[in-house]
């Protein structure tokens, strides 16, 4: 990995100067003559007539409900600055949720900010990093020069494409220390717009901001739902690639697994929308599975919880628990069948007017039944679900709500959201599972070991739901013939 020459690097470490070289006054170490070789000689690149991404009017409308909600307001919404992963390396960025919904832009330290016009309305103005100065060097000696990390937008390229006037970000924290009145930021991105803004925000107002823009993000337009189709789309396509190399899987290791279902993220999508959980045998038992480091032996079951995220940055999440040699035992099966039929029974409580616990109470009704069935809990079922007693096998609610973040809306208020009721537009998974520890006393030897979790995105519906991950097989004996047809 190549290391830039900035004016920060030490003087031993500069090249030494001969005879030829000149003091430059800007950096040390460089020519004169480089320095005015690299001012001049490069094409106009600028982009005209640049189409309007396609949620812009989305994020407009967005926006205005944002604005209705707060008059009189100035709100403030930062992108995120770059995160070091080591030294002088960074974890690749993803912008911020909230910024991100608003504009359609995701680019490291882009601020939106909502400047109150008039009694109830706001003027948008979004702050990003214009091109690199090719006059003063800047585009090939810094760290964060285009030469170095790749072409930027130009500013009027980017109010071109989202549809906001757009200012440069090297200006907003002056600007936000002389702002007046009320402010709102969304925190925890931006520790320098905060810090602008020190004196000017409380706790209790920011609060309410983020509040409002993760309930705003319950129901979902029309581009959402499509991205969010998109993004099962090719996470149904990676489950598939899974399978056709369990093989390679079973002569290495879970990394493979990983692995294979990256490529697919990556090259359909933005990213993967989390850690993939690519649990083999007993490691399907830990919920959240990430070292994927183990073995894949032929006989055990394989839990993969996995998402694609699109280039929008909405993402699937998709579970399916597969027999890694086709065919799953008698006992496996009967596990298997008891966390669908659970998983149908919850699906079918997903309707519009229902209530957001219903499906996880549907759900863990059945689970409960099982288990007093099967001899493991002392019914009635009515007692075991008023003490919870199934939870020492179930572990997990029954599903959460999905967008942008896997677990979307979090930081919605309770009576807005488990407390809430379902309405058209919204989307969540409902994921029912069964887990027997390796280690578990409790239970017959032959069900240690064994976990099971079955999800689908569900899409609320007028007339009920639709699941969006239907392209998946869930079923047991139509999970092995999908198996048999993608092995060949």
């Amino acid at each position: 990995m190549a290391d830039e020459l900035t004016p920060e690097t030490p003087e031993e470490e500069q090249p030494k100067k001969t005879h030829k070289q000149r003091k430059n006054g800007l950096y040390p170490g460089v020519s004169d003559e480089l320095a005015e070789s690299m001012r001049t000689g490069w094409a106009d690149t600028e982009l005209h007539g640049l189409e309007p991404i396609a949620q812009a009017s989305h994020t407009a409308a967005r926006r205005a409900a944002l604005s209705a909600r707060f008059p009189g307001d100035r709100l403030v919404v930062p992108a995120g600055r770059l995160k070091t992963r080591s030294n002088d390396t960074e974890y690749p960025f993803r912008a911020a949720t909230e910024y991100a919904y608003l504009t359609g832009d995701q680019t490291e330290n882009g601020v939106l900010v909502l400047e109150p016009a008039g009694e109830t309305g706001h003027t948008a103005t979004l702050y990003l990093l214009p091109r690199s100065d090719r006059e003063n060097g800047e585009f090939w000696l810094s760290g964060q020069g285009e030469l170095w990390v790749g072409r930027r937008h130009s500013l009027t390229e980017a109010e071109q494409l989202l549809g906001i006037p757009v200012k440069d970000v090297r200006t907003v924290a002056d600007e936000l220390k002389e702002a007046t009145g009320p402010v709102r930021v969304v925190r925890g991105h931006d520790s320098v717009v905060e810090a602008a803004l020190t004196d000017k925000v409380t706790g209790e107002r920011d609060e309410e901001l983020r509040v409002y823009l993760s309930e705003a993000r319950a129901v979902k337009d029309d581009f959402e739902i499509g991205e969010l189709q998109k993004a099962v789309d090719s996470t149904v396509r990676g489950f598939e690639d899974v399978v056709k190399v369990l093989d390679k899987a079973e002569a290495t290791s879970e990394r493979y697994i990983e692995g294979t279902f990256f490529l697919r993220a990556r090259v359909e999508g933005n990213d993967i929308g989390y850690g993939s959980i690519c649990a083999a045998g007993a490691h399907a038992c830990t919920l959240h599975w990430v070292r994927n480091d183990g073995a894949v032996r032929s006989g055990d079951l394989l839990l993969l919880d996995a998402g694609v995220e699109t280039h929008s940055l909405y993402t699937a999440d998709v579970t399916r628990t597969l027999p890694i040699s086709g065919r799953y035992s008698e006992i496996q099966r009967k596990i298997y069948d008891a966390v669908y039929e659970s998983q149908e029974a919850g699906i079918a409580a997903v309707k519009p007017g229902a209530k957001f616990r219903d499906f996880h109470d549907a759900s863990q009704h059945v689970l409960a039944e099982k288990l007093v069935e099967w001899g493991l809990l002392e019914g009635p079922v009515e007692r075991v679900l008023e003490l919870g007693l199934q939870r020492r096998w179930t572990l997990h609610g029954t599903g959460h709500m999905l967008g942008m973040d896997v677990h979307d809306c979090a930081a919605a208020r309770t009576e807005a959201y488990v407390d809430g009721t379902l309405e058209p537009g919204m989307c969540l998974t409902v994921e029912p599972g069964l887990y027997f520890q390796a280690d578990d006393l409790t239970v017959p030897e032959e069900y240690r070991g064994i976990g099971v979790r079955i999800e689908d995105d569900i899409l609320v519906t007028e007339d009920g739901n639709r699941n969006l991950s239907a392209g998946l097989p869930r079923q047991a004996d139509e999970v092995e013939a999908w198996m048999a047809h993608l092995k060949g």
